[in-house]
């Protein structure tokens, strides 16, 4: 195998795009003695390869069969591992450093078109007079009409400064909008908080990337400062978030735990993926950076917290969310996560290219195999007051050939059959429910706050818990 291991540690959701978790590795002249080749199954290779140059339809370049011929070895490993060509190998570190050229629009899909989720604000999409609840229906002259989200997403990135034309449909227009937009450098911004009321913090997360821990040390110490160094409870909102990297997970977790606090382990073939990480410097902060958790006021380490999770909530999230509740340093509240527990490892190819391999399990302090299960919360807890009116989203154990729980053999099942009668409460017919977050319509936040100040608590406690039931201090 061309190329060498590359030392970058994410972990993430995959159907995302941001999705794994890396290690570092020794050398590829430490693995164990490679097996012979199987000639029988190369001789295949050889004559299908032959058969599809003489007899397809229509001549086949070389390089695309060999490529496909990859892509095929992995993606029938797990649904994690993965072939990057150049062009999304240079997309995903884009993604990861959380900045890219494009024009700062949140997008989805609705009715087989681009719908603009929000306008990120003080970006080109914004200034332009883009808004929420736009359809974008032309992109450069090009019809978006089935168009998949990536490629949409794709069309609208670039080089910043250079010009970009988009089509909108707007409710209460007659016909439609052009806006032509130049591309800026934009930039993510991963840590959202604000003080709810006097004395409680609400911190969003919504990835895990390379300056994650800078901006929630950031936001705590504003935090803090604006309730006059005293905080009565702190909801970290990790609801819908895929992933990111590995760092940045320990970081999140070691900025709540004591110094030296196992956050998570890994176990793998080689020995380098037999490792404990632990809330220390050495293991969050990200290229020599200096420790960015050293001036948090002590005080965030004991506050009481309630961790918000939904089955959206991925790896590096569920990482955090198993950390904080094995160690009964916060509730965890919501729904049960997706159950990535696999690690990935990024590795760059001689030819620009890159690839995503499955090398390793990770477990909680504890022990735990999220994979295929995910973390089971403390409360469980419905999106509204009715139940879950959404769509079912899919999870780990949903994915063809995912990895087993090596933990526990029955993960599986109780994945499939949602704990508690509150995630059981699902509507498919009817549309996505559609709420601000940290709003008085977000119905687990609003439970999130009832348990922190002592309140009523409109959900159910888990039947299933850690060998220890976490607890909110006071």
């Amino acid at each position: 195998m061309n190329g060498k291991w590359k030392s970058s540690g994410l972990v993430g959701l995959g159907v995302v795009a941001g999705v794994l978790l890396g290690i570092n590795f020794s050398a590829i002249a430490q693995r164990e003695a490679r097996s012979p080749l199987p000639l029988p199954e190369i001789q295949t290779l050889a004559e299908v390869f032959g058969n599809i140059k003489q007899g397809y339809v229509e001549p086949v370049e070389d390089r695309k069969l060999l490529t496909g011929a990859v892509k095929g070895m992995l993606t029938e490993l797990d649904p994690h591992s993965a072939y990057l060509d150049p062009e999304e190998n240079k997309e995903f570190e884009t993604s990861i450093r959380g900045e890219f050229g494009g024009l700062g629009i949140e997008v989805g899909t609705e009715d087989g078109y681009v719908k603009v989720v929000s306008p990120i604000e003080d970006t080109p999409a914004a200034k332009a007079g883009i808004k929420a609840g736009d359809l974008i229906v032309k992109i450069d002259d090009v019809s978006t009409k089935g168009i998949s989200l990536g490629d949409a997403v794709k069309r609208m990135r670039g080089k910043p400064k250079t010009p970009i034309k988009l089509t909108v449909a707007r409710k209460g227009e007659n016909r439609p909008l052009e806006f032509t937009l130049v591309r800026e450098v934009i930039r993510v911004q991963s840590v959202k908080a604000r003080l709810i009321e006097p004395g409680y913090a609400h911190i969003r997360l919504t990835q895990f990337q390379e300056r994650t821990v800078e901006d929630l040390a950031r936001a705590i110490e504003r935090m803090y400062k604006e309730s006059n160094g005293k905080l009565s409870g702190l909801i970290l909102d990790m609801r819908n978030n895929p992933g990111g990297l590995l760092h940045t997970a320990i970081g999140v977790s070691a900025a709540f735990l004591e110094p030296r606090t196992l956050v998570v382990s890994s176990n793998g073939r080689l020995p380098d993926t037999k490792h404990e990480y632990m809330a220390t410097p050495e293991e969050y902060s990200f290229r020599n950076r200096e420790d960015a958790l050293r001036g948090l006021p002590a005080a965030v380490r004991t506050v009481p917290i309630v961790v918000l999770v939904n089955d959206g909530s991925a790896s590096a999230s569920e990482i955090v969310a198993g950390a904080l509740q094995d160690h009964k340093r916060a509730v965890v509240m919501g729904q049960t996560t997706f159950g990535k527990g696999s690690v990935q490892t990024k590795i760059n190819l001689s030819n620009g290219a890159g690839m995503k391999l499955t090398t390793a399990r990770y477990y909680t302090p504890s022990g735990r195999s999220i994979q295929a299960k995910g973390i089971i919360p403390d409360w469980i807890v419905a999106e509204t007051a009715e139940g879950a009116v959404r769509n079912t989203r899919m999870r780990e154990a949903d994915l063809a050939n995912h990895l087993t729980n090596d933990k526990d053999p029955d993960a599986e099942r109780k994945a499939a059959v949602p704990e508690g009668k509150a995630d059981e409460k699902r509507d498919d017919s009817k549309p996505p429910v559609r709420f601000e977050t940290g709003s008085k319509d977000d119905f687990q936040f609003q439970q999130a706050m009832n348990l922190l100040k002592g309140l009523p608590v409109k959900g159910e406690k888990s039947k299933e818990l850690p060998p220890k039931t976490a607890e909110v201090k006071k």
